[in-house]
């Protein structure tokens, strides 16, 4: 394995550090990553204020769907702004592997991951009063995977992306039908049974099952493991696939 293919700590570190230091001058993206899923919990709890249990049912599920979205759209719009601009095929002339590049990218975007899932899920939880039976910590746990999801997915479709507008545009291939069929609106289950199908090899869907295993259980489920275990390898499966497509080059 040549020098530029091993995976490197220090390189994987520090283009990280850049990333982030990239994100520290732009506070309209860290705003849109952390403040506006708070915001949207925040509006949902008192669009259902004469009926908190609506809010319990589907404040849960939200709260996974809400960071895989802001994240999917940050992160395929900011990485597509350093493949226009030709930033990542110098990066890619230096002693940096694909592996590194892409695990920096989510590793910055997994640390604002972590601090917007982190805040979201106490709102819910201690300021709007979600009615959890298990425990808030695997709320966090869901969360957390779920924005990881959302930055992976990120990354990769903004490969195929030859502009922002066209970034945005993704939303509605890869995030829409996956909010229509992750059981948000109605139990899959009770969907044709070829939708249905399709729900199951969506891993949105194993996100809002997550959820509602830790809404409804106190103990630690084995289809919780499940759900987790689906989203994390999905992520890990949709960064590789991105690592691949930093071969191409910007026009």
């Amino acid at each position: 394995m040549t020098a530029t293919s091993a995976l490197s700590l220090p390189r994987t570190f520090a283009t990280a550090a850049r990333v982030l230091r990239q994100l520290r001058h732009d506070p309209r993206t860290i705003a849109l990553m952390i403040l506006v899923p708070c915001v949207m919990l925040f509006l949902l709890r008192y669009v259902f204020d004469g009926s908190a249990r609506t809010f319990d049912t589907i404040g849960a599920s939200l709260l996974g769907i809400f960071p895989l979205i802001t994240m999917f759209l940050v992160t395929s719009i900011a990485t597509l702004r350093e493949r226009t601009s030709g930033t990542l095929e110098r990066l890619l002339a230096m002693p940096l592997g694909k592996g590194d590049l892409i695990a920096g990218y989510a590793l910055a975007f997994g640390a604002v991951a972590v601090v917007q899932s982190a805040l979201a899920t106490g709102l819910a939880v201690w300021f709007l009063d979600l009615d959890v039976i298990g425990s808030p910590w695997l709320l966090l746990l869901v969360a957390l995977l779920d924005a990881l999801l959302g930055t992976a997915l990120g990354l990769f479709v903004s490969a195929f992306a030859a502009s922002e507008f066209q970034a945005v545009q993704f939303m509605p291939a890869v995030i829409f039908p996956q909010l229509l069929l992750c059981g948000l609106f109605t139990p899959r289950d009770a969907m044709h049974p070829v939708l249905e199908a399709i729900s199951d090899v969506l891993p949105m869907s194993y996100a809002v099952d997550g959820m509602n295993e830790v809404l409804h259980h106190a103990d630690l489920t084995t289809a919780f493991v499940r759900d987790v275990t689906v989203v994390a390898a999905v992520a890990l499966l949709v960064l590789t696939l991105g690592a691949a497509t930093l071969k191409r080059r910007t026009v």
